[in-house]
């Protein structure tokens, strides 16, 4: 049998040249090829989202935790333990009639509700937000080594979603420095009601503590780079010349307190300031990155800080040990 062109060019495409790092290629053609050559988007993505594991998992919990629930409990379906299948009760006493009403009046319902509730009805997926670009959702997934930030999972075993680390609704900014990546499961239970931090505590990262002097620099010192979360400064004692302060703009006392979200932004900015330093002074070779969390460690001022030290060749004598130079003696080994 004599094959078309096209039937030549699309099978060396799908043997040869198509390459996947996700199933969608072949699930758009092969909705094509079994409607006739045209589909619409929608009932493209549709087909995409019954390949979705993710997105399966996430409605079968609400099957199981929801809606199966309330169902169960007006004693109109059961479910064997341990077993998937939901069963109608008393449904081999219907005839098909009836089931044809049933059905119609279930239609009647959604109609009347979608009505009512219009786009709504999606809010808590569509989070009504501005559409993030694809290498803003890349960088941010690639930050977070392609992981929850939260319950830790695989981006290959649960889909992750971009998140606002302080939510639209209280004020957040659509910026890479106020993303971080959740899975959808996650994302779900924060929801965004509250700027909750990764860990799962509630925290205010508006709170500011009047005269604590950290809290008051961000306002009355130059700010040389900042985030959402975190800002930098010139040390007025600096060890060495470039010597800067990164700091979380919440008011919170050491590094141990900080959150994941607030590490994630001081690092961020720890990067940003090193290679602004770099390119202004070719002299810098090296750097020392450190804090202090305690008055036995020589913390004097009671609100997180990091230090970013330039260091140069020849700055010191011997430069061995680094930070081990804290305790006197012990630079040396």
């Amino acid at each position: 049998m004599e094959h078309s062109k096209r039937y030549i060019e699309l099978k060396n495409f799908i043997q040869n040249r198509m390459t996947m790092n996700h199933v969608y290629q072949p699930v758009m053609l092969t909705t094509l090829l079994k409607q006739n050559g045209t589909a619409t988007s929608s009932e493209i993505a549709s087909l995409l989202l019954g390949k979705d594991q993710s997105q399966i998992d996430y409605y079968q919990e609400i099957v199981n935790k929801m809606v199966g629930k309330v169902l169960r409990s007006h004693n109109l379906v059961t479910k064997l333990p341990r077993q998937p299948d939901y069963y109608l009760k008393g449904y081999s006493g219907l005839n098909s009639e009836e089931v044809q009403q049933l059905i119609s009046l279930c239609d009647e319902k959604l109609k009347d509700f979608e009505i009512k509730r219009g786009d709504s009805v999606w809010e808590h997926r569509s989070r009504n937000r501005r559409l993030v670009s694809g290498s803003v959702r890349y960088s941010v997934f690639k930050r977070a080594n392609f992981h929850c930030e939260l319950c830790g999972i695989r981006a290959d075993e649960r889909a992750l979603e971009v998140d606002h680390i302080v939510p639209k609704s209280l004020g957040g900014a659509d910026d890479i420095t106020n993303y971080q990546a959740l899975c959808y499961s996650c994302n779900s239970s924060k929801g965004n009601r509250d700027n909750t931090d990764l860990a799962g505590n509630r925290i205010d990262y508006t709170n500011r503590l009047k005269e604590c002097l950290f809290c008051e620099a961000y306002k009355q010192r130059e700010v040389i780079a900042e985030n959402t979360l975190a800002y930098a400064i010139k040390d007025e004692y600096p060890a060495t010349e470039g010597h800067t302060l990164i700091i979380p703009k919440r008011h919170v006392e050491d590094y141990f307190g900080i959150s994941t979200a607030e590490v994630s932004a001081t690092n961020q900015l720890l990067h940003r300031v090193k290679a602004k330093l770099c390119i202004s002074d070719e002299t810098i070779s090296g750097f020392n990155i450190g804090m202090n969390a305690g008055d036995s460690a020589g913390q004097t001022v009671f609100h997180c800080h990091t230090h970013l030290i330039p260091r140069r060749d020849g700055d010191v004598e011997n430069p061995r040990g680094g930070v081990r130079h804290v305790i006197r003696g012990k630079g040396d080994y």
